[in-house]
């Protein structure tokens, strides 16, 4: 056909085609069609409609309604493709093969008030909590709260001070595809002291895909330590590397390179779920948690050193157990959940057995203290406490299943008890109110005595809620009403705590 095509003086161009194929042999009399293929492009502006987002505000009265910010639509470019056989449109539709945003769209932002009718309560320090993907605040009083950041987008996976109380480390959900999350930090006290209306200065450590652990080092505040995953599409959405990583900060966006503390590594049974960390209250020491044990870091040879094996619970599903830890204020034991067999008839990782135990970090073994409080007990140590004998010591705090046997599906109570496991009582909730649904982030201790009682306190989240328990007065206290509050940090800054 080609040479037909030549002798006939026929040149085609790169999108013609012909009728035959250009390869078919031909025979006499056939005949060769040539169907001339040509393209065009056209550029049309689109309007991007705006989005109206509704920030719920506790400080405002009921219903009453403010416009933070007037909406404004955005623009974008978009370029069409139409294609001509012989001059005759084939596409249809335009296709659309190039899209430009020239204005992006700005939200419409209203603020309703939802304030609820409960009585203030005087607090030491000050409580920083997330509620709907913004960051909250109360200070000296559950009356005195105000907003502090309110992009709506933490996802809650990542939310921590800096031992000075002055930095919020967080994780703010991706809109990049394939990135599940990425890691910022913010100088909250700058935000606190700042006039009203001026922007804070949020400082992208440019950190995707980070569930399990973030953390500020507790010998330099502008460093920060981290393990990372690898977005994946099949449940539960990552591959966790389990590794250990640094970078240092400045408050004015710039970040070092990565330092590799620890290799990504398998992190041993059910390693594809990951792994968590906790820094010892003196910051000497980081313990791990994952699902087959807890251990330390050992960062001179850049490895896990194992402490406590705990036996792997079968989950048969798209997760896996991590047992809770939490240290002893001196650093010298960490509280967490055994697994312990059930009988010779079930197999070590069906057993239905969660025990709260305590592994001093000097020994390789783990001392009962709870039996049967379940899987998702997350023990919580308290800071250290001046008893009415005036001695001073700490308790621990943790999560009871109702259901022993099955905890997995059990509802939960707030439990209490001294070090050494005596004093245990069930503090929260009434015995005739529905138990909580167990979080690794139920609760936080108080680390000052209550004002007005002088009591130790809880602050829990129960259904969505935040309350104060006084453990002396065995009193609990609602402080918000909306069922948006999903973690919270109950701290005295260093500048409140000097007196300065």
């Amino acid at each position: 056909m080609e040479q037909a095509l030549q002798q006939a003086g026929v040149e085609l161009e790169t999108r013609d085609r012909t009728v035959p194929a250009p390869l078919t042999i031909l025979n006499d009399g056939d005949e060769i069609q040539v169907i001339r293929v040509t393209e065009s492009f056209e550029v049309q502006q689109e309007i991007i409609p705006f989005e109206s987002q509704v920030l719920k505000n506790e400080a405002l009265p009921q219903d009453q309604e403010y416009l933070v910010q007037g909406g404004k639509n955005g623009l974008k470019e978009i370029t069409y493709r139409r294609v001509f056989e012989n001059g005759i449109e084939i596409t249809g539709q335009p296709v659309p093969v190039k899209a430009v945003i020239l204005e992006e769209p700005v939200p419409e932002i209203r603020m309703v008030g939802v304030q609820a009718p409960f009585a203030p309560l005087q607090i030491p320090g000050r409580i920083v909590y997330l509620r709907d993907g913004s960051v909250w605040m109360m200070e000296n009083s559950t009356a005195n709260r105000r907003a502090l950041l309110t992009t709506g987008d933490l996802d809650g996976r990542i939310f921590t001070l800096s031992r000075d109380g002055a930095w919020l480390l967080f994780s703010r959900r991706s809109t990049t595809e394939g990135q599940i999350n990425s890691l910022w930090v913010v100088n909250l006290q700058e935000i606190i002291e700042s006039e009203a209306g001026q922007k804070a200065n949020l400082i992208d450590l440019k950190v995707p895909n980070v569930v399990h652990y973030a953390d500020f080092s507790p010998i330099y505040e502008d460093r920060v330590i981290f393990s990372t995953v690898e977005p994946r599409t099949a449940a539960p959405g990552w591959q966790a590397n389990n590794d250990l990583v640094a970078l240092t900060y400045s408050n004015t966006g710039w970040t070092t390179d990565w330092s590799i503390l620890v290799e990504a590594n398998s992190g041993g049974i059910y390693g594809w779920w990951g792994m968590d960390f906790q820094w010892s209250p003196d910051g000497s020491e980081l313990a791990y948690n994952r699902p087959d044990g807890i251990g330390l870091v050992d960062f001179e040879t850049s490895t896990y050193t194992n402490t406590i094996d705990i036996t792997p619970w079968q989950a048969r599903g798209d997760w896996a157990w991590v047992p809770g830890i939490t240290w002893s204020p001196d650093s010298k034991t960490l509280f967490t959940v055994a697994h312990p067999a059930q009988g010779s008839s079930i197999s070590p990782e069906a057993s239905q057995r969660f025990d709260l135990a305590a592994a001093p970090i000097s020994s390789n073994f783990l001392l009962p203290m709870v039996s049967g409080a379940g899987m998702f007990a997350y023990p919580l140590a308290s800071p250290l406490q001046e008893f009415p004998n005036g001695i001073q010591d700490y308790q621990v705090a943790y999560l009871q299943a109702l259901s022993p046997g099955q905890s997995e599906t059990s509802r939960y109570r707030v439990g209490v008890m001294n070090r050494d496991g005596t004093n245990r009582r069930l503090v929260f909730p009434a015995d005739e109110n529905t138990g909580m649904a167990p979080d690794q982030f139920w609760g936080a201790w108080a680390p000052a005595t209550l004002p007005e009682s002088g009591g130790n306190a809880l602050g829990i989240l129960y259904q969505g809620n935040l309350w104060i328990l006084d453990l002396t007065l065995s009193n609990a206290v609602q402080v918000t009403g909306d069922q948006l509050t999903t973690r919270l940090i109950w701290t005295i800054p260093n500048y409140l705590s000097s007196g300065s």
